[in-house]
């Protein structure tokens, strides 16, 4: 049964901690297509709860750049993650389904790209002001 996506930021960001978590156990165990999927799935829900909380209802949509242009124009100190959400977009796709000549990434890459999403998670995670313990938060 599918229920009703919630509007609640703090449920959405919430899901963002467990998808980083994600990354961490899955390049431990050397799969990084399924890290890649998981870090652009953090990403997409963490920039979805920052715009709940500015009172947006976030485009049906997986595309980090098109969340991030909406995020940026409430706070304009997210444009820095903007090559993060670039090079994450392609890891949605290409990691869902076989297709020939897609290459994974790289596990240096991804821990490059696990970092900067902790520290764009922690920025969000301020903005909206939800300082409860999140599953993989410092």
């Amino acid at each position: 049964m599918i229920g009703v996506e919630s509007r609640h930021p703090e449920d959405w960001l919430e899901r963002a901690y467990r998808d980083l978590n994600r990354v961490r156990v899955l390049l431990d165990v050397g799969d990084s297509e399924g890290a890649g999927f998981h870090l652009q799935q953090a990403l997409e829900k963490a920039l979805k709860a920052f715009l709940l909380n500015q009172g947006i209802l976030p485009r049906r949509t997986h595309d980090l750049v098109v969340l991030l242009n909406e995020a940026v124009s409430h706070m304009p100190e997210l444009e820095p993650f903007r090559e993060l959400c670039e090079v994450a977009n392609g890891f949605y796709i290409p990691q869902r389904y076989p297709f020939l000549f897609v290459s994974p990434p790289e596990r240096e890459e991804l821990e490059e790209f696990l970092s900067q999403a902790t520290v764009l998670l922690q920025a969000i995670r301020t903005a909206i002001g939800f300082e409860q313990h999140s599953p993989g938060s410092s």
